[in-house]
């Protein structure tokens, strides 16, 4: 597929996908998520990691809506079943561990998109906007379910309400994010955290995003059996024999992951 709103970079195992819109902060248009779902499902397919990040100075400011007249006439329905969820899917159910590098503004469904991944790393420069009760709608592409996981009701129910900027600091703090990171030293951060990822146990990493995400709602009896399970079968793999033989040497292991 040829990209015309994004770009796909792949190197030493890491995939690089970047919302390429800068002259309209990355807004989001149907070709651009189209094209954003194709990338990420290739790219979890054939690479070890998977960094979503935006040209310019923003991640990504939401939806496009274009003119007065189309987003008056826009079928919200629609888009997020048929275009938003996809793409949120595909990110998601990512087979190999997700890093949104958060290099500017994230607003709107473009915040929520950045949330979607396993983590995310933003630059203090950043911000996350709910800015949907500004135009009279909802959270949506996931807010509503990942903001209250990622930062507890009270700050969720807030970050909705008011639709007050939370700064990459403030995400650091409240735990909605995994870190925030001086903007001099930004990309060198969530490249080193991708090389990190790159070069260990993927088939471990999806056994434990599995096990994280689907424990909500179980009981802790349940959750153990699930632990039980998927560490009997990590405990077969060729990655965790490395891994032992690697520690009683004292070298650093080489993983073959999935």
């Amino acid at each position: 597929m040829t990209y015309e709103t994004i770009t796909l970079d792949t190197a030493d195992d890491i995939a690089v996908v970047t919302l390429n819109r800068p002259d309209k902060y990355n807004a989001l248009t149907a070709q651009m998520r189209a094209e954003l779902t194709h990338a990420v499902k290739a790219a979890g397919q054939s690479a070890r990691v998977v960094v979503l990040t935006g040209a310019g100075k923003a991640f990504c400011s939401g939806q496009d809506l274009g003119d007065r007249a189309s987003a008056a006439n826009l079928d919200l329905e629609r888009t997020l079943r048929d275009e938003y969820t996809p793409l949120l899917r595909a990110i998601f159910d990512c087979p190999v561990p997700t890093i949104s590098a958060v290099n500017g503004p994230a607003a709107g469904a473009g915040a929520n998109i950045a949330l979607a991944a396993d983590v995310v790393i933003a630059a203090e420069s950043a911000y996350f906007l709910q800015a949907f009760t500004r135009i009279g709608l909802i959270p949506d592409a996931g807010g509503t379910y990942f903001l209250p996981r990622q930062m507890g009701t009270a700050k969720a129910m807030g970050a909705a309400l008011f639709a007050d900027k939370i700064s990459a600091r403030q995400a650091d703090d409240w735990g909605m994010i995994w870190e925030a990171v001086a903007d001099d030293s930004f990309e060198d951060t969530w490249k080193a955290r991708a090389a990190h990822l790159a070069q260990g146990p993927t088939a471990a990493y999806a056994a434990a995003k599995q096990a994280i995400r689907g424990s909500w709602d179980k009981t802790l009896e349940d959750q153990l059996l699930v632990e039980a399970k998927l560490q009997g079968a990590c405990g077969k793999s060729r990655d965790f024999k490395e891994g032992v033989v690697a520690f009683m040497e004292k070298r650093a292991p080489k993983f073959e992951g999935r």
